[in-house]
């Protein structure tokens, strides 16, 4: 009972800590989005500006213009009004032609001549019309000094430019105040955030202690230990006593046969399925060593473990972008009336939430498609783009299962170069199974070999090409 109350009282501290990390999150995150707002402020009000002077200058360029030139920029709308009742007119003519040839077919060659001459007159009307317009408007314009025009233009032009100029440094040097006061706030608010939280991982590290769970199960560089794992399904053992540690930052490949156990490896680490026995230690993004199966599988994810599966899990009407932000379900702290309401903390989480999505969509060179939907695009694209999703949520760990399945040669390159990519750029560890023995020997630091559930070997790529249980249990042998 005691055991108990220890492991809820430890998942509800963690979930304290879990709130007070996402508030860091939150205010590093709208630190940045406020300096972007400010920018387009100061653009958006320079440009409001600029329209409303040059407003002022539209009776001086009118002088500036030969008569001709005005007359055709005056009268383009009347123009454009008169082009568009020319239009209504032949369309007239030609719809009455239709309904005469309908009642009298045999008169063809003379309906459609009496058309012709209706159109050839209505376009004489018009085109007289809009020259009439365009002459009264040249008389109109006759007579004034353009040079002279021309010099008060440009110097109205010089002093809105002078005017704009000095508006810009006005408000970039408001702006600049309001930033630095605004970021004082931000970092006293997340300095206090950060006393919370280490005073809570503090009190998690103790009950760690209690119950015989520290740092130094692990080793020093290693992301997770998976000590006699045994998985049975009725009486068939898919997993048997296996033992196996990933590194931190490097990229471990489990392979073996079809039916060996793989994804069942996976589904025991990520708790889709409790296993009969054996232990899953693993170094969560705070650095405190838990075991993975006391807790449920919808709280995994808040340790920065994902995953992806065997087939594609998009969801199809849904863009690109939205399938990022529903990777990111665990990171939105705001509630369910925060979203009826539509609240102002609402929108900036959204916000930060979106401009995450695109930077992680430009790194790996799906901006493109941000904007479409799933359905249609190319296989290697939704690969890719699962794989996208995966980060949205700042993992620490994740787990592919058969990240090539059902790719092109083609493809399963660029999916290499972007697995290496996400390893590097995004600081994490990748835990893959693939079929693809090319792939994994191309992308993996480590691999280990099972079959029927049990270890065949561990090592490097190299050491399991040359193994001759793994030639002979997955391979074929010689």
């Amino acid at each position: 009972m005691v055991k108990t109350l220890t492991k809820h009282f430890e998942r509800f501290l963690a979930g304290r800590a879990d709130r007070l990390e996402h508030q860091i999150d939150y205010l590093l995150g709208y630190d940045e989005i406020k300096k972007e707002e400010t920018r387009d402020a100061v653009e958006n009000k320079i440009e409001r500006q600029r329209e409303i002077l040059e407003r002022r200058l539209r009776p001086l360029k009118y002088q500036a213009m030969d008569s001709k030139t005005y007359a055709e920029h005056v009268g383009e709308e009347a123009i454009r009004s008169l082009n568009q009742k020319r239009d209504l007119a032949i369309r007239a003519h030609r719809q009455s032609a239709k309904r005469r040839l309908k009642k009298h077919p045999e008169d063809d060659t003379t309906i459609r001549a009496q058309f012709e001459k209706a159109q050839n007159t209505t376009n004489a009307y018009f085109d007289k019309r809009i020259q009439d317009l365009l002459t009264r408007l040249g008389q109109k314009h006759q007579g004034n000094d353009l040079e002279a025009a021309l010099v008060a233009l440009k110097a109205q032009e010089d002093v809105i430019e002078q005017t704009l100029a000095q508006n810009r440094i006005r408000l970039e040097d408001r702006r600049t105040r309001q930033l630095e006061h605004f970021e004082k706030k931000i970092e006293k608010k997340i300095s206090q955030t950060r006393k919370r939280l280490a005073a809570l991982e503090e009190r998690l590290h103790a009950l760690n202690e209690k119950r015989g769970l520290t740092s130094d199960q692990l080793e020093s560089d290693d992301i997770l230990m998976v000590s006699n794992l045994t998985m049975m399904f009725g009486g068939l053992k898919a997993v048997n006593d296996l033992s196996f540690s990933v590194k931190k930052g490097e990229i471990f490949g489990l392979i073996g046969p079809n039916g060996a156990g793989k994804t069942t490896v996976f589904n025991c680490i990520t708790q889709f399925y409790k296993p009969k026995d054996g232990q899953m230690l693993y170094r969560n993004h705070k650095g405190n060593v838990i075991a993975l199966e006391d807790y449920k599988v919808h709280d995994v994810i808040k340790q920065g473990i994902t995953r992806t599966f065997q087939n594609v899990e998009l969801i199809f009407e849904l863009s690109v972008l939205d399938n990022m932000l529903v990777g990111a379900h665990t990171m939105f702290k705001t509630g369910f009336f925060s979203h009826i309401l539509h609240t102002r903390r609402m929108r900036r989480e959204e916000t930060i939430m979106h401009a995450k999505a695109l930077q992680i969509l430009k790194t790996l060179g799906l901006d493109m498609v941000k904007d479409a939907y799933p359905l249609g695009l190319p296989y290697g694209i939704l690969k890719r783009i699962e794989l996208a999703r995966t980060l949205m949520a700042k993992p620490s760990l994740i787990i592919l299962d058969e990240p090539a399945a059902g790719l092109n040669d083609s493809e399963t390159l660029e999916l290499a170069k972007t697995i290496k990519m996400i390893q590097k750029t995004f600081n994490t560890t990748i835990f893959l199974v693939e079929h693809d023995m090319q792939l994994v020997m191309d992308v993996c630091d480590t691999i280990c070999a099972i079959n029927f559930g049990k270890k065949l070997a561990i090592g490097s790529p190299q050491t399991i090409k040359n193994n001759k249980d793994v030639q002979e249990a997955y391979l074929g042998g010689e």
